[in-house]
């Protein structure tokens, strides 16, 4: 039993991959779980990394990737309970489902000859290096419905969401040569997504990513209290659209997108696994909430980009913060920002919507919700 009178239920897929349920704490489902009875092909290989001599980062190349599903039926939902006609990836009816990707930009590899050898290893910059992308790729569905978003669920169901990402992050990062672990959310076609069911992801990545390299670079030069002084800044600003207890939302200051909006706990915590039962109550209420909100700006839902930022599994665990980041790139009902010349080729960011009245925006769609 997890926190939350939830229960977690482990189980492997016909190729090997592990499977995991997790019931909502008013859960009417009976505790057995059926047989993934299919006839799979074997796992692909583990991707490679090659790193980028200009800029030191590493880039996994994941062909097999290309094989994914893309905007399937209801009736061909690969992320729906399995039926007779549709031979999909859980076998069982569910409330919460966690299972390996079969396509991972990362893993399944754990470890293998040309595995990083640390981030010292990884650190280095020379010509031609390759890695092997060792790591753990993971889907998230929040629902056995064919769509949805993590803000249309129940609040039971929210809850059974995070505790899955809790216990996801504490074991992920037990995993040999995992470094980061990242769970996100891609919702709409204008993000990319390829499939309307509601779902997440969870990465877990053999590197510290680039952008929390960059944030560990700016704790070093600003102290080690950043995330403490950011938050008593932002709650005193009128930016701020959410305010709980253990949690405050607001617009950042120097926001990139026209939609934008952190959430930080009042606690440093430095990822889902060290949050209490309580931090974990009111997120799955304000963050509900908050993905509500968004959507309810306009008339139709809004495309986004939910991040949760977590400290690296063995640096920066004492400064970095568990923090999320929505981001969506409509900029008016019916227009989108596209990462043209500047933010694509330089990463030097323009703003289109003053973050002021992007606070404003999203309140007046709380107030709607």
């Amino acid at each position: 039993m997890l926190t939350g009178g939830i229960t977690k239920r482990v189980s492997r897929l016909a190729d090997g991959r592990d499977l995991i349920y997790y019931d909502d704490a008013d859960t009417t489902l009976p505790p057995e779980r059926a047989i993934d009875a299919r006839t799979l092909d074997p796992r692909p290989a583990t991707a490679t990394m090659r790193q980028d001599a200009l800029t030191g980062e590493w880039i996994s190349v994941a062909a097999a990737r290309q094989n994914r599903a893309f905007l399937p039926p209801p009736e061909l939902d690969p992320l729906a309970p399995q039926t007779p006609q549709n031979p999909s990836e859980v076998p069982s009816r569910y409330d919460v489902a966690v299972f390996e990707n079969r396509s991972p930009s990362f893993g399944p590899a754990l470890e293998d000859a040309n595995a990083p050898h640390g981030l010292d290893d990884l650190a280095q910059i020379g010509l031609r290096r390759t890695r092997t992308a060792v790591g753990r790729c993971e889907v998230v569905c929040f629902s056995p419905d064919t769509h949805g978003s993590f803000g249309s669920q129940t609040l039971s169901r929210a809850r059974t969401v995070i505790e899955a990402w809790a216990d996801r992050t504490a074991e992920l990062s037990a995993l040999p040569g995992v470094e980061q672990v990242f769970p996100f959310e891609n919702r709409g076609e204008a993000i990319g997504v390829t499939l309307h069911h509601p779902h997440g992801q969870i990465y877990a990545y053999p590197y510290v990513t680039p952008r929390t390299q960059r944030l560990l670079a700016s704790i070093e030069a600003v102290g080690p209290d950043l995330f403490a002084r950011i938050l008593e800044t932002e709650q005193r600003d009128e930016r701020v659209v959410l305010q709980g207890e253990h949690w405050t939302a607001f617009v950042p200051f120097a926001a990139r997108w026209p939609i934008e909006v952190h959430m930080l706990p009042h606690r440093h915590v430095p990822d889902f696994a060290a949050t209490s039962e309580a931090e974990r109550d009111e997120l799955a209420e304000l963050y509900r909430r908050l993905l509500r909100g968004i959507d309810a700006i306009y008339e139709t839902p809004t495309p986004y980009i939910a991040a949760w930022h977590q400290a690296p599994v063995h640096v920066g665990r004492d400064t970095v913060r568990l923090m999320l980041q929505v981001t969506s790139p409509r900029r008016a009902e019916s227009k989108l920002k596209y990462l043209a010349g500047s933010e694509s080729a330089m990463g030097a960011w323009i703003g289109d919507v003053p973050p002021e009245r992007a606070a404003d925006l999203v309140r007046e769609g709380l107030a709607r919700a």
